[in-house]
């Protein structure tokens, strides 16, 4: 038996008590729209949208492909796990239960991540010039 084998095993055990810890629940086919929600969000927007992101860089010729598609990864998966508390309905029972401004802190977190990728971007085109004018002298 292969070691893929006794992952895969590993996987299909961990799916099961999944998939029995949310018959447990009250309401299962809520948290069951939920996951779905995500598989659907993931496979038909974020991973078209860093591809087809990923591609136009290919087809510029940037040589940091990477940063930005990791930029984007970490921009797509916080915005997949920020959904919930900001697709809330505005009128809550208990106000205490989510008491931030998660849209605030959301977009103060996409800011962060386009700002440093920009400056990671722009500091490495700035150390790539300085260094073909240092070779040429």
């Amino acid at each position: 038996m292969g070691f893929r084998h006794v992952v895969g095993g590993f996987g299909l055990m961990c799916a099961t008590w999944g998939g029995w810890l949310l018959l447990q629940q009250p309401e299962p086919w809520r948290i069951a729209g939920w996951l779905g929600g995500a598989v659907v969000m993931h496979d038909g927007f974020i991973v078209p949208l860093v591809m087809a992101i990923a591609t136009l860089l290919a087809v510029t010729g940037l040589r940091l492909r990477g940063v930005v598609r990791g930029a984007l990864i970490v921009g797509g998966s916080l915005t997949a796990i920020a959904l919930p508390p900001l697709l809330r309905p505005a009128g809550v029972a208990n106000p205490t239960v989510l008491p931030l401004d998660y849209l605030r802190n959301w977009l103060l977190a996409m800011a962060a991540i386009a700002s440093l990728t920009l400056a990671y971007v722009g500091a490495r085109a700035v150390m790539r010039r300085v260094s073909r004018v240092s070779r040429r002298a």
